[in-house]
């Protein structure tokens, strides 16, 4: 394995909730109301595509595409502001693990579903900026996040670390996660435990390994 492609929120970094949270904030704007069976039929819909791109959410939860990005401003905000209020931190030996994949000579990058905004924003709360040398949003390969390959595969042309799709490690905690690492030929697409999947859905979503945490993923690309 050349190349290490993670995900963040639930594979890296561990933000308690808060995209149920963020999605209550911007259902509210859009007028949905708390306790209605729309509100319920939609915060469904977000638990069960937790990975997906953000904005295809929306566009799937309310239709038309003006409706859809006012939705993501609103969530994107939301976010940003729970982030800014320090309600995330990283998952336990996450940073460890990129360092000490890195310090081997493999190549990390970071993925997420949200906007670029809002990566950024996780980035400097961490005080992850400098940590690799490339993290990618969905706008940054093409507009399609996850389930789509995209990310992946900008991530291996972007950075020329591997010779082969089948040198790419992929880690995330959504089924999402598992198929965007089938999607694109990935050797190992590996489901963590700390985020919003069990193991049985990352399993029958096409994980090649379940670990407990992205803290055990040196080990098993051969890291000692």
């Amino acid at each position: 394995m050349r190349l290490v492609v993670l995900d963040m929120a639930g594979t890296t970094v561990a933000d308690g909730g808060l995209v149920e949270l963020a999605f209550e904030t911007a259902a509210r704007r859009l007028g949905v109301e708390p306790g209605s069976a729309d509100h319920a039929e939609k915060l469904a819909h977000v638990r069960a595509t937790m990975g997906e791109s953000k904005i295809s959410v929306f566009r799937h939860l309310f239709g038309d595409e003006e409706t859809a990005h006012r939705a993501n401003a609103a969530f994107e905000e939301a976010y940003g502001e729970l982030v800014d209020a320090g309600r995330i931190a990283p998952v336990p030996g996450a940073r460890e693990a990129i360092e000490a994949l890195q310090a081997s000579g493999r190549t990390v990058v970071l993925t997420t579903g949200f906007a670029r905004v809002t990566q950024d924003a996780i980035l400097d709360a961490l005080g992850w900026r400098d940590l690799v040398t490339l993290t990618l949003c969905p706008a940054d390969a093409g507009g399609r996040g996850r389930p789509y390959p995209d990310m992946v595969l900008a991530a291996l042309l972007r950075t020329g670390a591997a010779d082969d799709v089948r040198q790419i490690a992929v880690a995330g905690d959504t089924s999402y996660d598992m198929l965007t690492g089938r999607r694109a030929g990935a050797g190992i697409v590996a489901g963590v435990l700390t985020g919003a999947h069990d193991a049985e859905q990352l399993a029958a979503a096409g994980a090649t390994h379940v670990l407990a945490s992205v803290a055990e993923l040196p080990a098993l690309v051969g890291v000692i």
